[in-house]
């Protein structure tokens, strides 16, 4: 079994003054971690299925990714600025430090937050929610390890962030 380790969040998140939404993932994979960006491992749906709701073509470069991220007036993070944690399992993640979403949510519109899967909800839950006094909508995860959910039933359910509009 891999010894656990302090792992600092290496990855900025991505948004501007007109980010409307904002998806928080728990923490990043160790291939995301690697690459320096959002959902690096090839078999995590998150770009899959961001691309169909939005009807793009699906970004491949990081450069792309922003972009895209960015046209749509979405932000993304993750709930936890750093932990302890074996790989990339979420289930050996300790000693959590949240990430502060202050900046973000003053200086964009944020309208809703949705996490991508149970964890990132604990998460938020937990560490985030009672200081920033704002609610979550829980998605499911676009991991691998959610093979519950095939990518069609994972397009269908985040259909709603883009679904959504404000009174």
């Amino acid at each position: 079994m891999k010894e656990k380790e302090l792992i600092i969040h290496p990855i900025a998140p991505v948004y501007d003054n007109d980010s409307e939404i904002l998806i928080l993932g728990s923490f990043p994979s160790v291939r995301s971690r690697e690459q320096r960006f959002f959902y690096g491992h090839p078999q995590n749906r998150f770009w899959k299925v961001l691309s169909a709701v939005y009807d793009n073509a699906l970004p491949i470069t990081i450069e792309e990714k922003k972009g895209f991220l960015i046209s749509n007036h979405i932000a993304v993070w993750d709930v936890i600025a750093s932990c302890e944690i074996e790989g990339s399992s979420d289930s050996t993640i300790k000693n959590v430090k949240e990430n502060d979403l202050i900046p973000i949510l003053t200086s964009a519109d944020i309208r809703r937050i949705y996490v991508n899967g149970r964890t990132a909800e604990k998460m938020f839950k937990k560490y985030t929610q009672k200081k920033i006094h704002r609610e979550c909508i829980c998605l499911p995860s676009t991991s691998p390890a959610n093979a519950a959910w095939n990518l069609e039933r994972l397009i269908e359910s985040w259909k709603v962030i883009k679904e959504y509009k404000w009174i």
